[in-house]
């Protein structure tokens, strides 16, 4: 398998970047993970926008247009034909001369991108929904930046997992913000509810999409600060992201949500993604909420 570095295609096992690269030092980078559907990358606009978001939110120039990521997803996707896959790509501020707090003038940024097989939900877990815990949202004041500086949200991760759950539901200040890695949605009375966007949460890819979809049909769906409180009386909960795309929660913290299995909000709202992910298998452009 081929990836792209800093201008290159070359095996993966080839590919390799200096120990003095800042993203390796510092976490000092940003990056993006895109799903591909039968070879057609899902809403790469959306995610390249957000990837420029970040990198100007870091003070990093953008190091190629984006008829040039296109052209690298391009020829990465193609041999790998119809399979469902994951585009990740990751930019650095490159490689000093030194260990150097301060941001260098002059660096060359390191670009980094890879196609990996996407996995498909297992239907045993889409059948009985996620179990999730409510943890301290202990992360840094710019959750907006797709940093690769993660290590609040695995060890969260790996918190929830300890405690037999799937995902962990991230509290700041009485409020429920996201999960480690996903958008979080609640139902109540027949309304979609999410947080609104701000500097504490990721402006999800997915989450926008979902937020369209329901509007598109009818669906009741806004943007809300929801207490934490408000979880224990919610009819369903969702968390959402580009490789879990909608998947229902069923339990939280050990209790059930509802009746405890996938709610019926949830049930047309997945029918609505799917739908929608299997018209850019079949190119059609007649919605644009799935146009690439």
């Amino acid at each position: 398998m081929d990836v792209y570095l800093n201008g290159r295609y070359l095996p993966l096992d080839r590919a390799c970047v200096p120990v003095l690269d800042r993203g390796f030092l510092f976490g000092d980078g940003v990056y993006e993970v895109i799903p591909a559907y039968g070879g057609h990358p899902f809403r790469v606009d959306a995610h390249l926008e957000r990837l420029e978001n970040s990198l100007r939110a870091i003070r990093m120039p953008f190091p190629l247009t984006r008829s040039e990521w296109r052209r690298i997803f391009h020829r990465l996707l193609s041999p790998l034909g119809a399979a469902d896959q994951q585009i990740y790509l990751q930019v650095t501020r490159g490689a000093y001369e030194k260990r150097l707090h301060a941001l260098p003038e002059r660096v060359e940024p390191t670009v980094f991108v890879m196609a990996q097989p996407l996995a498909e939900r297992d239907p045993r877990l889409v059948a009985r929904g996620l179990s999730v815990i409510t943890l301290e949202d202990i992360r840094w004041q710019r959750c907006d930046i797709k940093a690769i500086t993660l290590l609040a949200n695995i060890l969260a991760q790996q918190q929830a997992r300890d405690a037999g759950a799937d995902e962990a539901l991230l509290v700041r200040e009485g409020r429920v913000t996201e999960g480690t890695a996903s958008n979080f949605f609640l139902v109540r009375d027949g309304r979609i509810l999410t947080p609104p966007k701000s500097a504490h949460l990721l402006p999800g890819i997915t989450r926008d999409l979902v937020m369209e979809l329901a509007r598109e049909a009818g669906l009741p769906c806004e943007e809300r600060e929801i207490a934490a409180e408000a979880l224990a009386e919610a009819d369903e909960i969702w968390v959402t992201s580009s490789t879990k795309e909608v998947m229902p929660v069923t339990r939280l913290d050990g209790r059930p949500v509802a009746n405890g299995r996938p709610g019926p909000m949830w049930r047309e709202m997945d029918a609505l993604y799917q739908r929608c992910k299997a018209r850019l298998r079949a190119r059609d452009r007649s919605s644009e909420a799935c146009d690439e």
